[in-house]
């Protein structure tokens, strides 16, 4: 595969264009330098005025050879031709064909650029590309992050060029866009990526490691990033990466290990690429609906200290643990009861940690959070909405690798969705053991709704298939497996039951948890301490001395005098 040339790919890409203020001239731009005969879709969704006909057909035709639509209801879109949205109306697509429904002005903020991209996204994967032109608002931002999950490509016009640079802006700030460029440049670029896709052949549930230059790529991100993607799920690998050969007009990946190799800021990308974290606030609505009004009340008659520990996995830029925060904030003034919660949301990319630490989110996210929440949690800042310092304060962020790093202690409710989709079964099963160890007896574990804990039914009962919640059994005894992988926390073994609990119980105990720790110190823990509820330190793994002092005098264990 390595030396496999990219090969011209005769599937039809369909281009969406999302425009506003200043659209006109950025669109005619664009299709000044477009062939006619390119072979692409294009599908045109400006902001009009409901108050007037529009003239772009008219306009547009003047400029480009190709024939220019005002789409009709159930329109078969067909390649080399240009579809415009009219006024009053919300489009989507569907297997080809452009779909309208009346805009209604009562449901608040309307969005029909985001509207069609999504749409788009799911019904083209990686043949679908988006591109944001001139406008003020944050229309589309939501869009493009969907295209990129499928795989599909966005350009975006640079600000220099765009005579309103609100939409552009946030746009880029997301991080996806693949080119940034002046209108009239961005033909150019957008023709020799269709021309020269990288064709990929490999079908295979495992990458082979006999692959070096794949092997090359992926020691170059562990390098710099201290992330390992062997055992992601290949045909998601290898379609980003075949995309970021494509998008740097490469022969093949051998061209683009030598590339990589000179080019530190494209190992960054790739990594980000690779990493993509799709998510919106209270995404699948009904998952929320159905934790807030069944799952939460039955988890808080549950405490026993009045805590409760969630734990947001894979949080990406923070909507989701912020949803979570704010259903905990509503739940708690609704029952009065006012219970102490700690969210801990940790993502693998630092990027998107800091960025959901200070949440700021585009004025767009209001097509997702209920207005009542969006007037009580979020304060106003010219086009964005910052989350108020309350639920900010309810929310801990912090870098960290699920797969590396020690899993959270303790906790009564873990979500980590849409992530096992992307990883091949041997990490599935090796996370959600971890996730058992994380998870009280009788926690919550939601997944995606696209997931499942596949044969981990000695850990979990699923007790909510349509919104993927599970129940955690209880913990079991992790004994650790060595294998030429590194360290691999499997073969658990369950605890011993309450009619077998005795004088053997704390001795049992203390040698599974040594046995554990002893396990996974090497490829997983940094310096730990364990201490016991009288704060007296019982374990030591690692080099203390630039942490702990013996103060002089009788010996003491009291961590709070040692440190």
């Amino acid at each position: 595969m390595a030396n496999t040339p990219i090969q011209e790919n005769n599937k039809s890409y369909i281009v969406g264009i999302g425009a506003s203020a200043g659209g006109l001239e950025a669109i005619e731009s664009f299709f000044k330098k477009m062939p006619a005969d390119s072979g692409i879709i294009f599908v045109v969704v400006q902001h009009l005025s409901p108050d007037y006909k529009s003239l772009m057909a008219e306009l547009l035709s003047k400029h480009t050879a190709m024939p220019v639509h005002r789409i009709e209801d159930g329109m078969e879109a067909k390649p080399n031709n240009i579809y415009l949205i009219p006024p009053r109306k919300n489009l989507s697509i569907f297997h080809g064909r452009l779909l309208l429904r009346e805009q209604i002005r009562t449901e608040g903020l309307n969005l029909p650029i985001d509207l069609f991209l999504l749409s788009l996204a799911e019904d083209c994967n990686e043949s679908a590309i988006g591109i944001i032109l001139s406008g003020t608002g944050s229309d589309g931002t939501r869009g493009i992050r969907a295209i990129k999950e499928r795989g599909g490509m966005v350009m975006v016009q640079d600000e220099e060029t765009a005579k309103f640079n609100g939409m552009p802006n946030n746009a880029i700030a997301t991080g996806l866009a693949d080119f940034i460029l002046a209108a009239d440049e961005m033909p150019v670029q957008l023709l020799s990526f269709i021309k020269h896709p990288y064709s990929s052949t490999q079908q295979s549930d495992t990458i082979d490691e006999g692959e070096t230059d794949l092997s090359r790529i992926f020691a170059l991100l562990r390098e710099k990033t201290k992330v390992d993607f062997t055992y992601y799920k290949p045909s998601t690998v290898l379609r980003r990466i075949e995309r970021r050969v494509s998008i740097n007009q490469l022969n093949d990946f051998s061209e683009y290990v030598s590339y990589l190799e000179s080019n530190t800021p494209e190992i960054t990308t790739l990594h980000q690429e690779l990493l993509i974290g799709v998510t919106s606030f209270f995404r699948d609505d009904f998952v929320f609906e159905n934790f807030n009004k069944q799952w939460l009340p039955e988890l808080v008659t549950q405490l026993h200290n009045e805590e409760l520990r969630v734990w947001v996995c894979a949080c990406s830029t923070g909507e989701e643990a912020y949803s979570i925060a704010m259903l905990l904030a509503e739940y708690q003034e609704r029952s009065e009861h006012y219970l102490r919660v700690k969210i801990f949301a940790t993502d693998i990319d630092q990027v998107a940690i800091e960025k959901a630490s200070v949440g700021l989110y585009p004025e767009s996210i209001a097509a997702d959070v209920p207005p009542d929440l969006l007037s009580k949690y979020f304060i106003r800042h010219d086009d964005n909405f910052q989350v108020s310092q309350r639920i900010r304060e309810m929310v801990v962020f912090a870098q960290h690798n699920m797969i590396k790093d020690p899993p959270f202690t303790n906790i009564n409710l873990l979500s980590c969705r849409n992530v096992l989709i992307y990883l091949q079964p041997i990490l599935q099963k090796k996370i959600l053991e971890l996730f058992n160890f994380s998870l009280n007896k009788n926690g919550l574990l939601i997944l995606g709704t696209s997931e499942s804990i596949g044969e981990m039914v000695d850990y979990f009962d699923n007790v909510d298939s349509k919104s993927k919640v599970y129940l955690s059994k209880g913990k079991y005894k992790p004994v650790a497996m060595h294998t030429r992988h590194g360290t691999v926390v499997n073969d658990f073994q369950p605890s011993f039951t309450n009619s077998q609990k005795g004088s053997q119980d704390r001795y049992f105990d203390d040698r599974t948890l040594e046995r554990f720790i002893n396990g996974i110190k090497n490829d997983i823990l940094p310096f730990t301490l364990i201490v016991d509820e009288s704060s007296q330190v019982s374990h030591i793994f690692g080099e203390a001395k630039d942490y702990l002092t013996y103060p002089s005098g009788k010996i003491n264990q009291d961590i709070t005098k040692m440190v």
